[in-house]
């Protein structure tokens, strides 16, 4: 679960996003509190808030995100339970709150507002807020045996690694079964591979290398391997000769249907790449040495 949270001076204008009846809106949580619209709840905030004419942000706006799957086993009772238990986590005791769920998106989610003036007139202290906020956030997910944020990312670090692995083992693959003798023709055997090989081209109509789709991933090729950026992939394609020759004849490429010309970094490592070629080629034959 996901907290985050800040204070706020338009309490009736966020109330009235939050009860928006059109997003499926529900009361799911209330203290202190007797008012049935936002009009009427915003009222009763600003009758505690005239006790501290200091505090110009005088409510607190939180929004509380459990996981798409937890959201789903989600009623009101527990929705509430999760509201009271981050008011207690956060020492908001008896202050006046109200909580809606959304339920607009596949992610379910709650919009707390609690009254950051209480009933003696002391302003709740908001440093840092947003911290404590996920903090809170954390530690009722724990205690509710609901998904924690580092759950969640140690399973997308998890599956992120994986995902990196079967990318790479497919390019390699792809370079073994296909032999591609231009970056088209990798393209062609990575999506048969059931890759899609995105080019990255610039404003200049300039290729700087590709991006990798794979079951809802969408990576850099640095962020794959660092022998899939765009220089190394057109190292390993102009180590087939016919490929050295067109790279020394031609300046532009035909790319996913484009004609696009190479951006100067990927030039230059190709450029090495046909020139070590050459020369390995010459002291294996004696030519020249």
């Amino acid at each position: 679960m996901i907290g985050k949270g800040k204070a706020i001076s338009y309490t009736q204008a966020s109330m009235s996003y939050g009860w928006n009846q059109e997003k499926d809106a529900q009361v799911v949580y209330s203290q202190n509190l007797v008012g049935e619209n936002p009009k009427e709840v915003a009222a009763e905030f600003r009758l505690t808030q005239e006790l501290n004419t200091n505090c110009e942000k005088n409510t607190l706006s939180f929004i509380l995100s459990p996981t798409i799957d937890d959201g789903k086993n989600l009623e009101k009772k527990e929705l509430s339970r999760i509201c009271e238990q981050f008011m207690k986590q956060m020492n908001l005791k008896d202050r006046q709150a109200i909580a809606f769920v959304h339920r607009d998106k596949a992610h379910k989610h709650i919009h707390l507002y609690v009254n950051r003036i209480d009933f003696k007139g002391q302003a709740y202290n908001d440093s840092f807020i947003g911290k404590r906020s996920q903090v809170a956030a954390e530690k009722v997910a724990e205690r509710l045996q609901l998904t924690t944020v580092k759950q969640v990312q140690w399973e997308k670090e998890h599956n992120l690694r994986a995902i990196r692995f079967e990318i790479k083992r497919r390019h390699d693959l792809t370079m073994q079964q296909f032999k591609p003798r231009s970056f088209d023709d990798y393209i062609k055997g990575m999506q048969t591979n059931g890759v899609k090989v995105i080019p990255s081209i610039n404003k200049a109509n300039k290729l700087q290398g590709f991006r990798f789709e794979f079951d809802k991933y969408n990576l850099k090729g640095s962020e794959v391997h660092r022998s899939m950026t765009g220089g190394n992939i057109g190292k390993t394609l102009a180590e087939d000769k016919s490929m050295a020759n067109f790279l020394k004849e031609n300046t532009h490429l035909k790319v996913a249907g484009k004609t696009v010309e190479l951006s100067t970094g990927m030039a230059k490592a190709i450029a090495k790449q046909v020139i070590k070629k050459i020369i390995s080629k010459g002291m294996d034959t004696g030519i020249g040495f």
